[in-house]
């Protein structure tokens, strides 16, 4: 009845591309390079509750190759994974995440990207967490060369809830 999911992803930085975290443009030298809009972030989500759903990652929904996903904006992949908790009699009750980057400095987005998140998961802003922390210089990421993310999710089926 209660089921958890846990999602990572991971982008290369890319020049010359926007750097997009949970649907927000954020100021940056570098976007991160993918198929899609790279939002780690959002990537990240969409398979921690793909994951509590027992279903296949976004690869499968939205599969890498597939030019109608080309620079496809993540939010409408959250809104997919949202669809798709209703379609197995699912309701998503919270999202937590973690960005991992050395730069840039991301929490003064935060309450922006909550905001997107929330409205394209049909949550509140309160039941999404956002935390950013660095590698400590160690790795890739620590030097600066991509981004990553974890995210977890909670659902409930819907008729634990009546």
């Amino acid at each position: 009845m209660i089921r958890s999911g846990i999602g990572y992803d991971v982008h290369q930085f890319a020049k010359g591309r926007p750097l997009i975290l949970g649907g927000v443009q954020i100021p940056h030298t570098h976007g991160l390079d993918g198929h899609s809009d790279a939002d780690v972030l959002s990537h990240a989500i969409a398979d921690a509750i793909l994951g509590a759903l027992g279903l296949p990652d976004i690869g499968y929904y939205f599969p890498p190759g597939d030019a109608a996903c080309k620079d496809i904006c993540s939010l409408r992949i959250l809104e997919k994974c949202a669809s798709l908790c209703d379609e197995h009699d699912y309701k998503l009750m919270n999202v937590d995440s973690s960005l991992v980057a050395e730069a840039p400095r991301v929490l003064s987005h935060a309450a922006d990207m909550k905001q997107n998140i929330a409205k394209s998961l049909g949550l509140t802003p309160a039941e999404i967490g956002i935390k950013a922390t660095t590698n400590e210089t160690m790795g890739f990421v620590g030097r600066g060369e991509g981004m990553a993310a974890f995210a977890t999710a909670l659902i409930v089926k819907k008729d634990f809830l009546r």
